[in-house]
């Protein structure tokens, strides 16, 4: 039958972050060509923030890379394997450049006349949540058709500069390094609010004996996250009324699902992932950094949502996180930061 351990995943790290750095080239010449054909302008309105210092000179370099070097140092530690987060060829990655160019223009208009809701049109049923039906960082086509979930990926790596899939990897590393030595077969993992699939394939690919299961409230994307990650068991369903069995669940992946959920939300979703894990179970969170995590990003935290249509940032940026999940009976077994992104391993004592 052979190791039921999970395999090492093993690489030669200079290779890696020249692959890194490529990546981020191609991502950083991607952001500036957009800023070019949209000419971004100022936030409508400016925040309170404003008055607060703007970070030292070289801090989001700094916090950039080392984002990286963490994704890199857990390949090399074998917690889980090198992930390519980006186009697998020169050819691919021009088409999906062109694409975001053409879509640019599009997205900046909206954003100059905040024009964050415009997707309820595209919502193709009324019984889905109205804060759910907007078109989030103003997004052509909002969650629901087949553009949007096909770019979206491109985008987040493109705001990111090519750190995307190593910040939301530090809520992957804080989960392999909990099970790590334990047999994973059988182990049942859900993605929550899968998106695209990206995390989810990270999952497949760290976790190939654990059952792999995917939740989203968009069919679009989880046709997106089907194909992106070979996981079939992808299901549409609510966060606050998940089709799962009261403690069936091993762990539950949710990654930058909270700060898009109104403050009134955030607690049912929050008791509904400890109603489905397993007594000794985990929740992986990872979302983003809050002002008492880094207070020098005070201002940068207080735009985003004039920058992006966030409507709900503001109140998740002062949530107290294990307070809110504490209020659900589950408990902090780890944590860890990356760039722009905070990453918390919850428990549900047994």
């Amino acid at each position: 039958m052979g190791d039921p351990r999970p395999r090492a995943f093993t690489g030669d790290r200079s290779r890696q972050a020249a692959g890194s750095a490529m990546r981020a080239a191609w991502w950083g010449a991607t952001a500036l060509a957009l800023r070019a054909v949209a000419r971004p302008g100022a936030p409508a309105r400016p925040t309170p923030a404003d008055d607060s210092p703007p970070p030292p000179k070289g801090f989001f370099r700094r916090s950039w890379w080392e984002a990286i070097e963490k994704d890199h140092a857990d390949v090399a530690a074998g917690l889980y394997p090198p992930m390519g987060d980006g186009p697998s060829n020169p050819l691919a990655a021009v088409r999906v450049a062109t694409d975001l160019l053409s879509d640019a223009r599009e997205v900046e208009a909206r954003r100059r006349r905040r024009g964050g809701v415009e997707a309820r049109e595209e919502a193709p049923s009324d019984t889905l949540p109205a804060y759910y039906r907007q078109n989030f960082h103003y997004q052509s086509g909002g969650w629901f058709t087949d553009d949007s979930a096909r770019r979206y990926e491109a985008q987040v790596e493109t705001l990111f500069a090519g750190a995307a899939g190593a910040m939301r990897r530090r809520a992957l590393s804080l989960l392999a390094r909990h099970w790590r030595g334990r047999d994973h077969r059988d182990l049942r993992i859900l993605d929550l609010a899968c998106g695209s699939g990206a995390f989810l394939e990270n999952l497949a690919a760290t976790f190939p004996r654990a059952r792999l299961a995917g939740a989203d409230l968009s069919t679009a994307y989880l046709a997106e996250a089907r194909r992106a990650s070979g996981v079939e068991a992808v299901v549409q369903a609510n966060a606050e009324h998940l089709p799962f069995a009261d403690g069936g669940l091993d762990a539950v992946t949710c990654i930058y699902l909270f700060h898009e959920l109104p403050p009134r939300v955030r607690p049912r979703v929050a008791a509904e992932i400890a109603r489905v894990l397993k007594p000794g179970g985990v929740l992986a969170f990872a979302d983003s950094i809050q002002p008492m995590d880094e207070p020098c990003l005070t201002r940068a935290l207080a735009n985003f949502p004039a920058y992006f249509h966030e409507p709900f940032y503001g109140s998740y940026s002062e949530t107290d996180l294990p307070a809110l999940f504490a209020g659900a009976g589950l408990v902090v077994a780890g944590a860890d930061t990356a760039f722009l992104t905070k990453a918390i391993l919850f428990e549900k004592p047994i």
